[in-house]
């Protein structure tokens, strides 16, 4: 197995230089790990010990056994940060994987929701119900503010500003944001901290925003399962994950005008490029709405 102290200090420079989250690290560690695995089992060598052409074969094995473009994607970037690094530190000589280049990826569109989808998402669960008026209340949030569901899942009550209708947000990289709710989802807002989460907490105290009928913050497993009960009792037969909302949020924000730079800014993405693919949905939609409705389309 690899060296876990190297691995480690691997994982603590990414995270002092790019302030990657534990879920991106753990990526890299266990990308690192099978390479590892896959050289000592098949040239008896360690990571620090690995060739251009072992690399190579490694990818090439990893294609063989139907491996996904995005995944062996970030596979080969696991690889040249782990071997930069190793170079900086002076722990190899040469860099092996230097003039490899990753596959080229496919520019899909991101699925999303119509608006219509959106509203019988939203209806789905029962707020007549403490858990399903927190259901409710976390699914108009989300829709209305474009969060990560990380994000949204560790949300605590106090980043929540009832008066301003803002929500302050800590994303990647320890980028600070202000996003707006808006009115019907700050309704439902004000609703759920009256009525629902004192009846889940009881006489318990919790700092997340959202809590479980445990009195604890809810996880991503847990949200996505919820999603997806509510998305089936709402008829709905696409496939959908939190993210599906946060690309809704995006889209349905251009479709009706939006400034491209302020979606980037609510989304939270540093790169503008990375909110642009919003922009193709939006032309799609717009290109089937022509189709439907002019007489000439």
């Amino acid at each position: 197995m690899p060296d876990n102290t190297l691995l480690d200090e691997f994982c603590d420079a990414l995270w002092l230089e790019d302030g990657l989250s534990r879920n991106t690290l753990d990526s890299y560690r266990r990308d690192l790990r099978q390479f590892q695995a896959w050289l000592e089992k098949t040239h008896g060598a360690d990571l620090l010990d690995a060739t251009h052409g072992e690399l190579l074969s490694y990818l090439a094995y990893k294609v063989a056994g139907k491996a996904k473009a995005t995944s062996t994607s970030r596979l080969l970037s696991s690889l040249k940060r782990f071997y930069q690094y190793a170079l900086r530190q002076n722990k190899i000589a040469a860099d092996p994987s230097l003039n490899i280049d990753a596959p080229k990826l496919p520019r899909g569109l991101p699925k999303t929701l119509t608006e219509e989808d959106v509203e019988k998402l939203l209806a789905a669960p029962h707020v007549e119900d403490p858990l399903g008026l927190r259901d409710r209340t976390m699914l108009e949030v989300l829709y209305a503010s474009g969060l990560r569901v990380s994000e949204l899942v560790t949300l605590k009550a106090a980043q929540v500003s009832q008066d301003m209708g803002v929500v302050r947000i800590m994303g990647k990289g320890s980028k600070e944001r202000l996003v707006p709710l808006g009115e019907e989802a700050l309704s439902w807002v004000r609703r759920y901290m009256k009525e629902a989460r004192p009846q889940i907490l009881g006489r318990r105290s919790a700092d997340a925003m959202f809590v479980t009928a445990r009195a604890a913050g809810m996880t991503r497993q847990s949200f996505w399962h919820l999603l997806k009960r509510h998305a089936e009792h709402a008829g709905l037969r696409k496939a959908i994950s939190p993210h599906t909302l946060r690309h809704a949020f995006a889209t349905h924000l251009l479709n009706h005008g939006a400034d491209l730079r302020v979606v980037q800014m609510l989304l939270g993405h540093s790169d503008i490029s990375t909110t642009q693919i919003y922009t193709h949905v939006a032309r799609e939609r717009l290109k089937q709405l022509h189709a439907k409705h002019h007489p000439r389309g």
